[in-house]
């Protein structure tokens, strides 16, 4: 049996029974050539949606690592991206899409990141919630969860489509909605213990035709994080369907952090 829920009604729910999860913070890393970029995708997802994107950069000399988030935890996602950042040579410019703007928030302190960028993402601060960003803004119905008896979700199969990604063709969506990974929905109420853009500088892309978050909360989230602003008509997908815009922003970001690209 399963429950089909609204995003928002859904991870207002989780939060009420999740705990609060501690991590290290580091310092960050010096002056440098920003050659390194890591991916971190979001829920219902996985790493190869990030092809064109890391197609773009790798054009343009950039190492790409591309995170797999197991979806089990804040803190499994989060060891997996410290894990990709230990393996950096040096100054990382770390991405993040929905979710994964969470998962970058707690693991972007980590020594090798100099800039943040967040991909259609939630921005949550220290000991807030994902489910907390929510808070005061519209449901978005089109983007339904199916939360199952185990605890995970995954997107409604008849609502992927216009729910998350209207601007890929049929048989994209139906691909990406056979293959979509479920979430372990108790995330969305885990407190971050740390917020890295307070301490390092942040940029957004901004799809305007998402449907998984009122526009006003991806605004007031990037706002609030001090983050330049890139705004692209994309669904939530936006990582997929418009990757040059979402490179020519890490790009900017590796470039105003005040560092050069090394090229290759």
């Amino acid at each position: 049996m399963k429950r089909t829920q609204t995003l928002l009604a859904t991870v207002v729910a989780a939060s009420l029974s999740a705990t609060a999860h501690s991590q290290t913070r580091t310092t960050s890393q010096g002056n440098g050539p920003a050659k390194n970029v890591v991916l971190v995708h979001g829920a219902f997802a996985d790493g190869s949606g990030w092809r064109g994107v890391y197609d773009e950069l790798t054009r343009r000399g950039y190492r790409v690592t591309i995170v797999q988030n197991p979806l089990t935890s804040l803190d499994d996602d989060v060891a997996a991206t410290r894990r990709a950042l230990d393996r950096q040579d040096g100054p990382t410019i770390l991405v993040g899409h929905s979710w994964g703007g969470t998962v970058i928030t707690e693991a972007g302190v980590h020594s090798s990141v100099v800039g943040l960028v967040y991909v259609s993402a939630l921005i949550p601060d220290a000991g807030e919630s994902s489910a907390q960003q929510y808070e005061g803004f519209a449901a978005t119905p089109e983007f339904v969860i199916d939360t199952h008896e185990d605890g995970f979700g995954s997107l409604s199969l008849p609502h992927f489509q216009s729910g998350f990604a209207h601007d890929v063709s049929d048989a994209d969506a139906a691909f990406m909605r056979d293959s979509q990974v479920p979430i372990s929905m108790s995330v969305f109420g885990t407190r971050l213990t740390n917020a890295a853009w307070r301490a390092k500088p942040s940029w957004a892309v901004i799809a305007t035709e998402d449907k998984a978050f009122d526009q006003a909360m991806l605004v007031h989230m990037a706002e609030r994080a001090g983050a330049r602003i890139t705004r692209v008509a994309a669904s939530h997908a936006v990582f997929m369907t418009q990757p040059t815009v979402v490179a020519d922003t890490i790009d900017r970001a590796a470039s105003e952090a005040g560092l050069k690209v090394g090229r290759r």
